[in-house]
């Protein structure tokens, strides 16, 4: 095992490392001599090669020193966690997360009591995973005091000491481990985590609505989140979370279509496309999954229109009713659709021949070129016409207008005028 005094890997100089606003806030949190050094997420994503987002960076300043220190360099600092350490440096659109290396002295929950430290290799022992307890300084010397970079190159999610105790303290890291068991593992599964994880999943209702969906999402994001929901529903976690996952075969066939089958511009990888794979219809289209996960109105609006229409959108839908479909639901839902529908197909039977698959593929150029036709006559002219003003007025509106969809929007305004004549003319 490597010491956290001794590099034990480099990492090439990254866009997010040199930028002039980190180099500045570097030097200034070094300014009394003591090494600051990105930390987790950001070193460890870096190093196997995926984005990073967020940039995390520990020190062995006391987070009233830091303060100290970032309004000396004139560094906008928010004191967003200062009883544990952690202090929000904020440089142009940047934002960076800097905290003070710490130990626990009393684990309860995602709030532990801390004391500051000194210490790397301390604080290392109090982190999740492995392969998250990687350090770099600005130089990109990486340092590694648990074995994480042999364990990120194989492949392999393993706890920092024993799963068990690791989520005792924090049940939001049995998720956590699925997500990264998601991005980052290989086939092998540490079997120990799972165990754990498997005694401790009904501990699982603990946790917001909130850090349950970022979670789970997180999740769906991964490459082929099938395997991981398959993996969590065999161990009986995912009943915990997302019992209504019925559908696995159509995820992994959705995500296939999304990232690897076919290259169109408008079809790229989507959570709640994916969250609605799993999903089994539902007249209600999963109210109560959306209240309980706390979706936005638009997300729980979308969701419901992807698990409850009625709409059969397949290459048998002749040109008509795809074109009101499109009217009605507009492009993006119908896409949707479509690709939902197709994956469910594949799903149960994967060989699909070269002229069934152009015939899904014309269905998304459908979508794609689709202009939303403008209805060409409105409530005035049914006023105008003397029907009296009132609910009324939608209903014979909203007659005209499904005739006009019938008739694949060919009726132009004086052929719409006619129509809306004849139905108030039955009306009195």
């Amino acid at each position: 095992m490597s010491t956290a005094l001794q590099p034990t890997g480099k990492l090439p100089p990254q866009p997010w490392m040199t930028a002039p606003q980190t180099v500045a806030l570097i030097k200034a949190l070094q300014a009394d001599g003591k090494e600051a050094r990105f930390i987790g997420g950001c070193v460890r994503n870096a190093v196997f090669g995926l984005p990073v987002t967020d940039i995390d960076i520990a020190t062995p300043e006391r987070p009233e020193r830091v303060l100290e220190l970032l309004q000396v360099a004139n560094i906008k600092a928010i004191p967003t966690g200062i009883e544990h350490g952690t202090i929000t440096a904020v440089i142009d659109d940047w934002h960076y997360e800097v905290t003070t290396l710490r130990i626990d002295v009393e684990s309860h929950g995602r709030h532990a009591t801390v004391a500051f430290s000194d210490d790397w290799r301390a604080d290392a022992m109090r982190r999740d995973f492995t392969i998250n307890t990687l350090s770099c300084n600005l130089e990109g010397d990486i340092y590694d005091p648990l074995t994480g970079l042999d364990d990120l190159g194989q492949r392999w999610v393993r706890f920092v000491g024993l799963a068990r105790e690791r989520i005792e303290e924090d049940v939001l890291r049995l998720l956590r481990f699925f997500r990264f068991q998601a991005t980052f593992a290989g086939t092998t599964v540490d079997r120990e985590a799972l165990a754990a994880c498997r005694l401790l999943a009904p501990r699982l209702k603990e946790l917001s609505a909130e850090r349950v969906r970022s979670e789970l999402f997180k999740i769906l994001e991964a490459p082929n989140p099938a395997d991981t929901l398959g993996l969590m529903k065999g161990e009986r976690v995912l009943e915990h979370v997302l019992p209504e996952a019925e559908n696995l075969g159509r995820l992994r066939m959705i995500c296939w279509l999304e990232t690897t089958a076919i290259k169109v511009p408008s079809v790229r990888p989507d959570t709640l496309r994916r969250l609605a794979a799993t999903l089994a219809s539902d007249p209600s289209g999963h109210q109560a999954l959306a209240a309980r996960l706390r979706l936005s109105n638009e997300q729980t609006v979308r969701l419901s229109t992807m698990t409850s229409s009625t709409l059969a959108i397949n290459p048998e839908t002749d040109l008509p009713a795809r074109r009101k479909a499109l009217y009605q639901l507009g492009a993006d839902n119908v896409r949707d659709l479509l690709l939902l529908n197709w994956a469910e197909e594949m799903s149960i039977e994967p060989r699909h021949s070269p002229q069934r698959t152009e015939a899904w593929l014309a269905l998304l150029e459908t979508a794609d070129n689709w202009t939303h036709p403008v209805f060409p006559i409105t409530g005035d002219d049914a006023i105008t016409l003397g029907l009296e003003q009132g609910p009324g007025v939608g209903d014979v509106l909203g007659a005209v207008e499904d005739w006009w969809c019938e008739g694949d929007f060919k009726a132009d305004r004086n052929q719409c005028m006619e129509r809306l004549k004849k139905i108030i003319g039955e009306m009195t």
